[in-house]
């Protein structure tokens, strides 16, 4: 059965999208940033939908991962250095850069 702590929190879930953001980048040039579709990409992915998600905005499971390995190694005091900590920012990087150049190339700027 559902407490009202799990009903209240489906509610915020469905109707998070009211409190997006709106991107300073795209207000002023009248273009997307290399992360416009973020946000809606990761509220695709808290609702389990992952084909959205990815549709949205290809870079986010790759961002989070970096994040979350980051501030993993950060917070056990690892080596903060590792190789293949810098590897994993620097494939999120050329996702993110990819995925931009590709909006712009293909004209699927909004």
């Amino acid at each position: 059965m559902l407490n009202i702590y799990k009903i209240s929190a489906l509610l915020f879930i469905g109707r998070a999208d009211i409190f997006l953001i709106p991107c300073p980048f795209k207000y002023l040039f009248k273009i997307d940033c290399p992360g416009c579709g973020f946000q809606r990409s990761v509220l695709a992915l808290i609702k389990g939908d992952f084909p959205a998600s990815f549709e949205l905005y290809p870079p986010t499971v790759p961002f989070l991962l970096s994040v979350l390995l980051g501030v993993g190694t950060w917070v056990l005091k690892l080596d903060t250095n590792a190789k293949w900590l810098k590897a994993m920012y620097f494939f999120t990087g050329f996702v993110m850069l990819g995925n931009y150049l590709y909006k712009i190339v293909f004209h699927q700027l909004h």
